[in-house]
């Protein structure tokens, strides 16, 4: 408080984010005027005194007559300015007026703080954190995140279950093909047999000794078209150069790694090794498990 002027007065102000601008401002305390307190309550004029090495009535004359001149020169309509606390003015209605400062904070507990602007997150900023993150964690999808229990133990036996359907229809290809070549065979003898016959001449005194006919019957097995082939996947990447990565990196450790194509979430995917023995497959995928990573699963097809 001013003696024979006016007070001034602090309020606390709690933090704000602009929503247009996205710019936070911390906890300020706002300066305002009051010309209507004018009473002396002595805090001023003492702090004044005992900082200047005075005497408190004398610093009460030099405060009175700074007020004086104050007054003065609004009265002038001139502005009064104020270091690092505001500007006063009259208005039309011979009012003081008081204008802030908000350069300088007062509050003591957000010393350090300033405003700054927040950068709105745009989608390439994310595409590039996700691929940051992807090079340390890849995206499995195994059968046990995906079920509710586990299904490790039956993983073993719906491979060989496969295994064996797969094995039963390619063995009654194989029959069902040679059986077809042999009547082919068999057809083409008897036809063979049936010329030579007709083409020999038949005598009344003895018949004419036909000569010996050998055919060498090949019977040939139809390639098995389709290969049953077991991988041990790695992981799965939503971006192919960090799943080519994942394959240096396990080749440097000594796996056989390879890309073998997309699922259904359109994921890189990587194994570590492939087999076409479903037991060799299983024993590697455990030691796997054991030394290399938990998360690592088995994937049979065709191929």
């Amino acid at each position: 408080m001013v003696p024979n002027f006016g007070a001034f007065l602090t309020q606390m102000k709690s933090a704000v984010i602009h929503n247009t601008t996205n710019a936070f401002y911390p906890p300020t305390k706002v300066v305002s005027f009051n010309e209507q307190v004018v009473t002396n309550d002595g805090l001023l004029v003492s702090y004044m005194a005992e900082a200047e090495k005075t005497t408190y009535e004398d610093m009460l004359k030099r405060v009175t007559e700074l007020t004086s001149a104050w007054k003065s020169q609004l009265q002038k309509g001139e502005r009064l300015p104020l270091a690092n606390i505001g500007e006063l003015y009259l208005n039309d209605a011979g009012k003081i007026q008081f204008q802030p400062h908000y350069q300088v904070n007062y509050a003591t507990s957000s010393f350090g703080m300033s405003s700054f602007v927040v950068l709105p997150v745009t989608r390439e900023v994310l595409k590039e954190e996700v691929e940051i993150l992807e090079e340390k964690i890849p995206f499995v999808f195994t059968p046990e995140q995906r079920k509710t229990f586990s299904v490790r133990p039956y993983l073993k036996y719906a491979a060989i279950f496969l295994l064996a359907v797969s094995t039963g229809f390619t063995i009654y290809n194989y029959y069902n093909n040679t059986n077809n070549n042999q009547q082919l065979v068999q057809e083409e003898v008897q036809d063979r047999v049936v010329k030579r016959i007709q083409e020999a001449t038949f005598f009344d005194i003895e018949p004419l000794e036909l000569p010996s006919l050998s055919l060498d019957v090949i019977t040939t097995a139809k390639k098995e078209e389709n290969v049953r082939v077991h991988h041990i996947v790695a992981g799965a990447f939503r971006f192919r150069k960090n799943a080519d990565k994942k394959i240096r990196q396990l080749k440097r450790r000594g796996f056989d790694a390879t890309y073998i194509g997309t699922n259904k979430f359109g994921l890189f995917m990587v194994n570590y090794d492939s087999y076409t023995d479903v037991d060799e497959a299983l024993n590697a995928l455990k030691s796997i498990k054991r030394s290399q990573s938990t998360e690592a699963w088995l994937l049979s097809k065709n191929e």
